[in-house]
C-alpha cells in the first residue's frame, strides 16, 4: 500500500511530461506549414530557406526529445 502513492506520482508526472511531445509535434507542423506557405508565395526563395526549415524543425523536435527523456526519468529512475 505504501508504494502505490509514489507509483501514482511517477505515472502522473510522466504523463504530464508527455504533454511536451504534443507541443513538439504542433511546433514541427507549424514550422513546416509556414515554410510551405512562404514557398508557395515565393517559389524562387524557397531553396534558400530550406536550411532554416531544418534548423527550426530540429529545435522544435529537441524539446520533444527532452520531454520524453524527463518522462522516462520519472518512470524508471529509482
Amino acid at each position: 500500500m505504501e508504494g502505490s502513492i509514489s507509483e501514482f506520482g511517477q505515472y502522473l508526472g510522466a504523463g504530464l511530461a508527455c504533454i511536451g511531445l504534443a507541443g513538439a509535434a504542433m511546433g514541427v507542423g507549424n514550422v513546416a506549414g509556414n515554410f510551405l506557405n512562404g514557398a508557395l508565395r515565393n517559389p524562387s526563395a524557397a531553396a534558400g530557406q530550406t536550411a532554416t526549415l531544418f534548423i527550426g524543425m530540429a529545435f522544435a523536435e529537441a524539446l520533444g526529445i527532452f520531454a520524453f527523456l524527463v518522462a522516462l526519468l520519472l518512470l524508471f529512475a529509482v
